[in-house]
């Protein structure tokens, strides 16, 4: 009894065993997948494009400038100091595209240079005045005026003249006695550049002139006037320059690498801005045979035709010049596309792993432009991957994620406003905007005060709508404009909707902020402004981490705080 009561306790347990692995052992597994599913999510961090030094464990909101988070790339992944790394979602979107650098044979293919229109010195003039005087007159009104040889220039007295005329009456009635005296006399008349004609009907009339006239000796247009009517002259005295413009010269700068593709009697093709569908034929004149050395260039002069008055000196044209080879056999050329300026540096992106988006900023020199492509004269080598497509796009991830870029070739996270307050403590290189992107600017500076001074009333209801009229201003700046900002405008412009959508006065100074200094740091960069600018800083604001904001007024007014601490901050920088 007792033996079968053991068996049945043991047969209890195997089924107990066996229906519980029937039941759970397959949840198990099913279990531990789950748990490690949830640790990888729990695992990825979330990010803000602008400002990368947010790490959050969910997505959410950025708590400085209330932007979506966007998923941050897990771990370096062996990346250098200068590298970084792009997911396949930001290159599809932004259409990144690549090329392998190679080279390319030159012959057959057109040299595009710049050059200038100046005045054919050959062919310029000084008018000067023979004999001392005073200019009773002064025919000619205006620089720029057309003047023909012989034409009447002015009218002088000159009391040197005028005594010269009397020696000649009295030489006549002595040339029979004193022929060599009266020779000398005749001559000395001919010096100061006296006709026969005039000479002879002085002596036939033996009446001296008071006034004696000036013509021209050549043709060709007037361009600058060395005198005005009542100055007086001394002999020799210039008294106006004439350039003949009848034919000018194409001065074009030509790169020390590439002297040997041209040579003198070369047929040259030249446009200009003035007549977009018009070409105009010259040919290779002279080739300066000293080198520029601050350049590194030689200027080639083309002579061209000028009979109707297309090219005025001072116009910009370029030249593009077919057939050029040179010694070598082959040339590095590269897409214009995929080259990016800052005014004294040139610099492309390479791609540095060919399976996977990785970059890297490259500084290099480059030639003369070749149709669409530029040389390259230092920094790549054949062989070498780089972007064609979306350079810019590639520039705006290595500044936000604190690598060497084209504005910040010594790398580190820019224009957060948290570190290193706008750059003030470190320096970066100086951005050479164009010309047309900085006026373009001056009504969205004007916006942007306008915004400040909102805040400073804090009113958000107010500041919405002065920020809409920020981004409108800012939509207002062509699209050519806007890609020659070096990512600013999109900044700004995505920055400013923040603003306006928001009706928490907190958040709309977070994201004035980022405005702020965005905008400051552009504006550090600029050439020319039209009104002075304070640049203004709040250490209490932004948690006591500080901030800046611009002003036209020295007197600090603070956006930050309103009237709770108004003028709290101190002038940090003027902009002139």
């Amino acid at each position: 009894m007792k033996n079968n009561k053991i068996v049945i306790y043991i047969g209890i347990l195997v089924v107990g065993v066996l229906l519980g692995w029937l039941l759970f052992g397959g949840s198990s597994k099913e279990g531990t997948d789950h748990n490690h599913d949830a640790v990888a999510a729990t695992n990825q961090l979330w990010t803000c494009s602008m400002h990368p030094q947010i790490m959050q464990p969910e997505p959410g909101d950025c708590p400085i400038c209330g932007m979506d988070l966007i998923p941050a790339e897990n771990g370096s992944d062996g990346l250098l100091a200068d590298q970084f790394k792009l997911t396949e979602n930001a290159m599809a979107l932004a259409n990144i595209q690549t090329s392998i650098v190679g080279k390319g044979n030159v012959e057959g293919n057109t040299i595009k240079l710049s050059g200038k229109i100046a005045e054919n010195e050959e062919a310029n003039a000084v008018q000067v005045s023979y004999f001392a005087g005073r200019i009773e007159r002064l025919n000619v009104s205006f620089t720029g005026e057309e003047v023909g040889k012989g034409q009447l220039l002015a009218t002088i007295y000159s009391p040197e003249l005028y005594a010269a005329q009397q020696e000649l009456i009295t030489a006549a009635s002595l040339k029979e006695s004193q022929p060599a005296l009266y020779k000398a006399v005749r001559n000395k008349l001919k010096l100061w550049k006296l006709s026969e004609n005039q000479i002879n009907q002085i002596e036939e009339t033996g009446k001296v002139k008071e006034n004696f006239p000036v013509y021209a000796t050549v043709s060709g247009t007037v361009t600058e006037k060395l005198v005005e009517q009542g100055d007086y002259i001394k002999q020799g005295q210039p008294l106006l320059k004439i350039a003949n413009l009848n034919t000018v010269w194409g001065n074009f700068d030509v790169y020390e690498n590439q002297i040997d593709r041209f040579k003198k009697g070369q047929e040259v093709m030249i446009k200009t801005n003035a007549y977009p569908n018009k070409e105009f034929k010259g040919k290779v004149d002279f080739i300066d045979p000293v080198l520029n050395t601050k350049t590194r260039t030689v200027t080639l002069r083309v002579v061209l035709s000028n009979k109707d008055d297309v090219f005025k000196p001072g116009m910009f044209v370029t030249a593009n010049i077919e057939g050029s080879t040179a010694k070598n056999d082959e040339v590095l050329t590269i897409p214009a596309s995929s080259v990016l300026w800052t005014g004294e540096r040139s610099v492309v992106y390479l791609k540095t792993n060919p399976d996977q988006p990785i970059f890297e900023m490259r500084e290099i020199k480059l030639g003369n432009q070749i149709g669409n492509e530029y040389e390259v004269v230092e920094g790549l080598f054949v062989g070498n991957e780089i972007v064609t497509n979306g350079t810019f796009t590639v520039d705006a991830a290595a500044q936000l994620q604190g690598k060497k870029s084209m504005m910040n070739k010594d790398g580190g996270k820019v224009m957060t406003g948290h570190e290193g307050h706008l750059g003030m403590d470190k320096v970066t290189e100086k951005i050479d905007f164009n010309r047309n992107v900085e006026k373009s600017f001056l009504p969205v500076i004007n916006a942007y005060i306008n915004l400040k001074d909102a805040l400073i009333q804090s009113d958000t209801f107010l500041a919405s709508a002065k920020s809409e009229a920020f981004r409108k201003a800012l939509e207002e700046i062509p699209v050519k404009q806007r890609e020659q900002t070096h990512n600013y405008w999109s900044i700004l412009h995505k920055t400013s909707k923040g603003i306006n959508e928001n009706v928490s006065l907190e958040h709309q100074r977070k994201q004035f902020q980022i405005v702020s200094d965005t905008i400051i740091e552009m504006v550090r960069n600029f050439d020319e402004m039209n009104d002075k600018l304070f640049v203004q800083f709040c250490p209490m604001a932004d948690n006591n981490k500080g901030a800046y904001w611009l002003s036209k007024e020295e007197k600090v007014i603070n956006p930050y705080f309103g009237e709770a601490m108004l003028t709290c901050g101190e002038v940090k920088q003027v902009i002139e």
